[in-house]
């Protein structure tokens, strides 16, 4: 008979207490520090930045032309010139009313002399007797943007009682804003789709790169029987968390600049820079819009990394095949 051996209750505590090796995390298929380094996210990084900026001036020019187009579409002006014999004081009451007998005409104003000396106070400086200077005087007329009145039917009013007066609707500032603001806008997307295609080739030529100097890896992988579609989506991986990276460090940096400008604007306002900033750009706030498209622009380029990177991973393997077409 088999004869039990019997193991010491403190044996086999000690045994138990035995400390076992740390399982060691599986290292990654695709080294993460050998292919596509720093160089790759910096040059993401600085492409997405400046289509960001593109997308954003766009979209601040496009913001101010429509505000500035508002604004004029929302008044007109009746100007009366001096004449010999002519009561201006009259002429002026005269113009107003018959401006508010119309259709669509919410207010008239007349702009008087301490006003028009204001507004000559650039050009003939201060101190000036506007009775004294042949100085037309002004009738501001604000309208109703929906409903607006009849100017060929006001002139034709206004022109036998006042035969000085004329109606200036700026229909022509208007026409001339909105071409100016298309043709802007246009430029800008011009730009900016050449910035993007300048972004795509660069995101191109620099994942091939990165992949051409890690060719060996693909090599051991489907030399021990890797399949090419489980190769191409570790790269695939690999490069869309590194174009993610690149690509949301540029968007980041445009999104600060705009906000540092929209600062910068609201800490120096009645001044002449930040005046004449606000003037051509607005506060600096690209609105919900332009951040969308700062999240569109660094979606796309994230993707567009990861898409050449696969791509790339499939062409080079169909090389080491001979051409033969992969599944």
């Amino acid at each position: 008979m088999t004869e039990r051996v019997e193991i010491p209750q403190q044996a086999e505590l000690s045994v138990a207490n035995v400390p076992q090796p740390p399982r060691r995390k599986a290292a990654p298929i695709v080294p993460e520090h050998n292919v596509a380094g720093r160089a790759l996210v910096l040059v993401i990084a600085i492409m997405t930045f400046l289509s960001c900026l593109t997308l954003g001036a766009v979209t601040l020019v496009r913001d101010t032309a429509a505000v500035w187009e508002n604004q004029i579409a929302r008044e007109a002006t009746i100007q009366i010139k001096p004449a010999d014999g002519l009561d201006m004081d009259a002429a002026l009451q005269a113009a107003a009313r018959i401006a508010s007998g119309f259709a669509g005409v919410k207010s008239t104003s007349i702009v008087d002399r301490a006003a028009t000396a204001r507004l000559l106070e650039p050009w003939l400086g201060s101190g000036l007797d506007i009775d004294e200077l042949p100085v037309p005087r002004l009738v501001i007329v604000t309208i109703d943007e929906d409903n607006p009145p009849d100017f060929a039917a006001m002139r034709a009013m206004l022109a036998p009682e006042l035969p000085t007066a004329a109606l200036d609707d700026h229909r022509t500032w208007v026409d001339r804003l909105v071409a100016m603001a298309r043709t802007t806008v246009t430029i800008g997307m011009t730009v900016l789709v050449l910035m993007l295609a300048a972004t795509v080739l660069t995101v191109v030529f620099a994942t091939r790169g990165a992949m051409a100097g890690n060719g060996h890896i693909i090599e051991v992988l489907h030399f021990v029987g890797a399949e090419a579609g489980f190769i191409a989506s570790e790269f695939r991986r690999h490069f869309l968390v590194t174009g993610m990276k690149g690509a949301a460090a540029g968007g980041l940096a445009a999104v600060v600049v705009f906000i540092a400008f929209s600062f910068w604007s609201s800490m120096n306002l009645a001044t002449p820079e930040a005046d004449q900033a606000t003037a051509l750009f607005g506060n600096f706030a690209i609105g919900a819009a332009g951040y969308a498209g700062v999240a569109l622009i660094v979606l796309v380029i994230a993707g567009l990394t990861a898409a050449t990177s696969h791509f790339t991973v499939v062409a080079y393997l169909n090389h080491m095949e001979g051409g033969r077409p992969e599944t």
